[in-house]
This record gives C-alpha cells, sequence and structure tokens, in this order.
C-alpha cells in the first residue's frame, strides 16, 4: 500500500493557555508500535477515518477501533494504536499540550479511563478537526492562542456528541455557553443578560465558564472576534477598516491593537504572512 504522511503545522509559540504543536494526515500509515509503547509526552488525538486496527495502552486497555474513532492520548500513558494484518490505517491528528487541557483532565472532560470515542458522520468530524488549523487545506492560518480555543471547542463537542461519561451535563452546558458567546459578533453582547439566559448570576457565569474553558467569557468572545477577523483576511477582500466595523469595534485603531494583543502580530503582518492565493 502507498503510505502518505502529511504534517499540516508545526508551532513554537505558546499562548498563556497552551498550543498545538503538530498537526497532520497520515494515510496507509503503521500507526504507533507496541514494543516499547510510546510515551508522547503531550495530550494528542488521533480520528480514525479509515481502516481499522488496535489501540493498547499501559493500564491494560486493549481495544478494538474502527472509523470515526477519536483516540485520546495522554502525556505520561504508554500507548501504542495502529493496523492489524492487511488493515488500512489512514487518520487526521492533533499534538497538544497546556494548562488549560490539564484542567480539562483535572475536571473528568478528558479521561484516561476511557480513550476511545466514536463520532460520525466521518466526513464532518474530519472537517471540525482540519478546521482547528484555520480552514481545511491551510495550514498554520491561526494565531497559537486562536486555535486553542478552537481546539476546545471541537474537543467540547466531540466529547457531547460521543456521550463522554461524567461530563455529559457540563460539555452540553459549555457547548451552549460557548453558541451564545459566538453569536452575531457584530453585534455588541450584554455578558449579564446572557448570564440571566442560562439562569445564573453574571458572577456565577463567569466563574463556571472560566473553569470550564480557562479564560473568563468576555476574553473568550473577544477571541472569537479577532479569530472571525484573521478568517476575513483570509478571504483578502476587506479592508482593516470595514473589518473593524463589521465586528464592532468603535474605531480600526482601537482593532489593531486588540489584534496585536491576541495574536501577536499586527494586522499588516498577519497579512503579510498569508499564503498567496492568487
Amino acid at each position: 500500500m502507498e503510505r502518505e504522511s502529511s504534517v499540516l503545522s508545526r508551532h513554537v509559540a505558546q499562548s498563556p493557555l497552551g498550543r498545538i504543536t503538530l498537526a497532520g494526515f497520515v494515510r496507509n500509515g503503521r500507526g504507533v508500535p507496541t514494543h516499547p509503547l510510546r510515551v508522547l509526552g503531550s495530550y494528542a488525538v488521533v480520528y480514525l477515518v479509515d481502516g481499522g486496527g488496535r489501540f493498547r495502552d499501559a493500564s491494560g486497555l486493549s481495544l478494538a477501533v474502527a472509523p470515526g474513532d477519536l483516540l485520546l492520548i495522554f502525556p505520561e500513558l504508554g500507548h501504542s494504536y495502529g493496523p492489524v494484518g492487511r488493515s488500512r490505517w489512514s487518520e487526521l491528528f492533533l499534538v497538544f499540550d497546556g494548562p488549560v487541557f490539564d484542567l480539562w483532565r483535572a475536571g473528568g472532560l478528558l479521561d484516561p479511563a476511557r480513550p476511545v470515542h466514536h463520532l460520525e458522520p466521518i466526513e464532518h468530524w474530519a472537517h471540525r478537526f482540519e478546521s482547528v488549523l484555520g480552514a481545511p487545506h491551510r495550514p498554520g492560518a491561526g494565531p497559537p492562542l486562536v486555535e486553542v480555543c478552537r481546539l476546545q471547542t471541537v474537543l467540547c463537542e466531540a466529547l457531547l456528541a460521543s456521550g463522554a461519561r461524567g461530563g455529559d451535563e457540563e460539555a452540553a452546558w459549555v457547548e451552549r455557553a460557548c453558541a451564545l458567546l459566538e453569536a452575531d459578533l457584530s453585534q455588541n453582547l450584554d455578558l449579564g443578560d446572557l448570564a440571566h439566559d442560562l439562569g445564573m448570576s453574571y458572577d456565577g457565569f463567569r466563574k463556571r465558564f472560566t473553569r470550564a474553558m480557562g479564560v473568563p467569557p468576555a476574553r473568550y468572545r473577544g477571541t472569537r472576534l479577532i479569530d472571525r477577523a484573521c478568517e476575513l483576511m483570509q478571504q483578502g477582500n476587506l479592508t482593516d477598516r470595514q473589518i473593524a466595523e463589521s465586528l464592532g469595534y468603535c474605531d480600526e485603531f482601537y482593532f489593531s491593537r486588540r489584534f496585536k494583543q491576541v495574536t501577536g502580530r499586527s494586522p499588516r503582518l498577519f497579512r503579510a504572512g498569508l499564503p498567496l492565493t492568487r
């Protein structure tokens, strides 16, 4: 079988929440050998899009896996996975680390006792994991903080969709809170009203959201605004002033300052680093 491996992104920059260090796609791969078990030293997700095989870890788990299975890898836990016999094995993977993911683990959302989750339809979930890096087939388009926030959103959706034990209620609450914070980015949002819609005080909402996502709700929405600005810049049709106006910033200069605070680069430098499309 012809083997193909494509690395999509590699970051050395670290955001306050964490970073995605490596991501890619492997077609007809060999997986990770059984002897010795690999200790990665980081978290990772592996989404099997074609073929099948087996997953093993140092706790004694040995599970058959099939297309649509999402494997969770933990930093210190030895593991192996890959095809058995003549099986195919094609995967998407993301390797990441940082304090926000340690919080997810401490809260039981990332559980070493349940490392395999099933997600379908496969095309949809493959696209969702690709989108963490900015857009399908456009690697590295997003700054590290934006990518980490995207990854948290996709992980939350994945755990909810797969019925993660112990996390259903909280994952559903976080998903709804994130959806409300991301709604209609062109309009000002009253966080007090949003908290009321969720049936709680603003202080209670802020603490619960921060505990789950690692950032306060206002910062999360601010990051999503800049995320949207990055997408608009990649499309290449609008000026900075037009983008600032469309996202509700008071002026272009304040937008530029906020953009640099979140991404570490000015809008001009960000545009200069985009791949040419013409």
